[in-house]
């Protein structure tokens, strides 16, 4: 299933190659401080692929807060946060915001609750070794 997502005003595009097709999508709202202001939903496909677009590269930025071990891509124009990016051992691992999904049923997602505030260093970066998108690629307009 190819799941397209975007930001407010289209600076930020992704298409989410989720493998094999989802008879339903885990979608977790992280109850962190930065995620509960911004309604971030999260959602991932550690077998699938993500490709993500930007627009105008000068308008996003990347915000990362409390452990520094991911990064919030923020629309400076719009302000959404469509993706959250983690470097681990050299590659490249993200999660999409579902709130950012255009064209999917919302009875696939299953929405939950996800508290992670206590997990160590360690953990953390594990957990998103086994559930994040490993195959990321952005790319800039014109690429």
């Amino acid at each position: 299933m190819l799941i397209h997502g975007t930001c407010h005003c289209g600076n930020i595009v992704f298409d989410l190659d989720w493998r094999p097709e989802p008879s339903e999508i885990p979608a977790r709202a992280c109850t962190c401080s930065f995620c509960t202001k911004h309604g971030g939903v999260w959602t991932s496909c550690p077998t699938g692929s993500l490709r993500v677009r930007l627009n105008e590269p000068a308008l996003v930025s990347r915000y990362d807060f409390g452990t520094q071990t991911a990064d919030f891509h923020v629309c400076m124009r719009c302000g959404v946060v469509p993706v959250v990016t983690s470097r681990i051992g050299g590659v490249l691992y993200a999660v999409v915001n579902v709130n950012t999904f255009e064209g999917v049923d919302e009875a696939l997602l299953r929405r939950s609750p996800s508290a992670l505030d206590d997990e160590t260093h360690a953990v953390r970066l594990a957990r998103r070794q086994r559930n994040w998108i490993a195959e990321v690629e952005f790319v800039e307009r014109g690429d």
